[in-house]
């Protein structure tokens, strides 16, 4: 529903205004509302000033409570011990690709994807001292990589100190007289910090999609996208007889990866996407004729499909 109300008044804003900042304005409201009648408590892979930090931020709004964990699986086991909690974890990079813990989490898990978050990825420069007397960067590997090439021709001498965050790269260096992380704007509000050089990403439009986890079922939207998982048997063309119903029914899919099920040497399981609600007739049809050639068929969950939103 916040998602429908977002979109009518984006639609009908005419300016000067920026949508942008009336979406930010109305999660707030949304969440503050919230606060009050039912408080959220959203978990995320920590520590604050994270990416997933800011993505439970986004979705929740800052009156929700978000609790910082210390791995993936934390995530997933504190939201199934409690029946009304959430939990933000990252599922894929539009540079680095899947996050294939979460994909291992979420096929052992009873939890359901609720809702998916896409947010911007941009990567600054922090630090307290200047440019030329720099001599370590702090960041999690995935963000350095992200800014290789800035950092070859900016800062072509310094050493690089992998961290377990962006976050506590920028905790490491306000502390080092020396030092500079890469990092969020969030991280430069939590930590004594500032930022040096803003957008050091090699590319623009960097982005990493998020999922939401819970026990929510979601009612159909109009705009739905359907996560599943399952194993085909061992045979030739398999996984084509598998997708053949989706085909037949005329669904779009639009991500399909494969991901090793730990289980046995060899045996891989598949994630796929797909437009439309498990409980649309056609998704129904798709998925009886997938159950039919595969060993196994999990539903990962049905939620509102936010680029068909944005787009519409």
């Amino acid at each position: 529903r916040e998602s429908q109300i977002i979109k009518r008044l984006c639609d009908s804003n005419p300016g000067p205004f920026p949508n942008d900042g009336l979406e930010a304005t109305f999660r707030e409201i949304f969440s503050a509302c919230r606060s009050v009648q039912n408080p959220v408590q959203a978990f995320y892979l920590g520590p604050q000033a994270t990416h997933t930090h800011a993505a439970a931020i986004a979705k929740f709004g800052r009156g929700a409570e978000t609790i910082p964990v210390t791995n993936l699986i934390q995530v997933f086991r504190e939201v199934e011990k409690r029946p009304k909690a959430f939990g933000v974890v990252p599922i894929e990079n539009s540079t680095e690709g899947v996050v294939g813990q979460t994909m291992d989490l979420l096929m052992e898990s009873p939890l359901n994807i609720c809702w998916e978050i896409f947010l911007p990825i941009r990567h600054h420069l922090l630090s307290n001292t200047t440019m030329n007397n720099i001599r370590k960067v702090y960041s999690k590997d995935q963000a350095i990589a992200q800014c290789r090439s800035w950092l070859n021709k900016n800062l072509p001498n310094v050493e690089f100190q992998e961290t377990s965050s962006t976050a506590h790269g920028a905790e490491l260096a306000a502390k080092d007289k020396q030092g500079a992380a890469i990092a969020s704007e969030l991280a430069a509000q939590l930590y004594p910090i500032k930022i040096l050089q803003y957008d050091i990403h090699d590319r623009a439009g960097n982005t990493t999609r998020f999922i939401v986890i819970g026990h929510v079922r979601n009612e159909p939207s109009g705009k739905d996208k359907t996560s599943i998982i399952f194993l085909v048997k061992n045979k030739v063309g398999a996984l084509y007889e598998a997708l053949m119903p989706f085909r037949e029914e005329k669904i779009n899919l639009t991500k399909i990866e494969s991901r090793p099920t730990k289980r046995e040497a060899w045996e891989y399981a598949f994630y796929v996407d797909f437009e439309g609600h498990r409980e649309d007739e056609r998704v129904v049809r798709a998925l009886a004729g997938l159950g039919e050639h595969s060993v196994y068929v999990k539903i990962l969950g049905s939620y509102p499909d936010e680029t068909r939103w944005s787009l519409a």
